[in-house]
C-alpha cells in the first residue's frame, strides 16, 4: 500500500510540474476583451492590421469586386512575435482569405504585452471577423 501511495505521489508531482510549464494562453473576441489592459492591447493590435490592410488592399478584390468576411484566429507570443494564424471561416475567396493572413504576417511584430498582461498570459489568442469592403479593411 506504500508503495501504491509513492507512485501515485510521485505521478501527481510529475503532472503538476507539467502542468506548471505549460504556457499561459488567453483567447481574446471582441466581447471577451472587457478588462481594459485585454481592450487597449487589442484596440491597438486592430488599429495596426488595418492599416497594413488598407494600405495592402487585395488588388484583385477592387478589380473583380470580390468582397467578403472571414474569422481568423491570430495567437501572438508575449514579447509580440506571431505564432500562428488560422482560418476559422473562409470568406468563400481564396484571394481574401490569403490576403488577410498576408496582411497579419506583414503587421507583425506587434507591441510586446504590457507588464500587467504578460503578468498573467504567455500567448494571447485574438479571434476577429475581417470584412473585406469597397477598398476598405475593417476588423471587429
Amino acid at each position: 500500500l506504500n508503495a501504491e501511495l509513492a507512485s501515485l505521489q510521485a505521478e501527481l508531482d510529475q503532472q503538476t510540474q507539467d502542468f506548471s510549464k505549460r504556457p499561459r494562453v488567453r483567447r481574446l473576441t471582441a466581447a471577451s476583451a472587457k478588462q481594459s489592459v485585454d481592450a487597449a492591447y487589442l484596440l491597438d493590435w486592430r488599429r495596426r492590421l488595418e492599416a497594413v490592410g488598407n494600405q495592402y488592399y487585395p488588388e484583385a478584390s477592387v478589380r473583380y469586386g470580390i468582397y467578403g468576411d472571414l474569422r481568423l484566429l491570430v495567437v501572438i507570443r508575449s514579447d509580440g512575435s506571431l505564432e500562428d494564424i488560422q482560418v476559422l471561416s473562409s470568406s468563400g475567396y481564396a484571394v481574401l482569405d490569403e490576403a488577410a493572413i498576408k496582411i497579419v504576417r506583414m503587421a507583425a511584430p506587434y507591441a510586446p504585452f504590457p507588464a500587467e498582461l504578460k503578468a498573467t498570459t504567455d500567448k494571447l489568442e485574438i479571434i476577429r471577423t475581417w470584412h473585406f469592403e469597397q477598398n476598405r479593411l475593417s476588423s471587429n
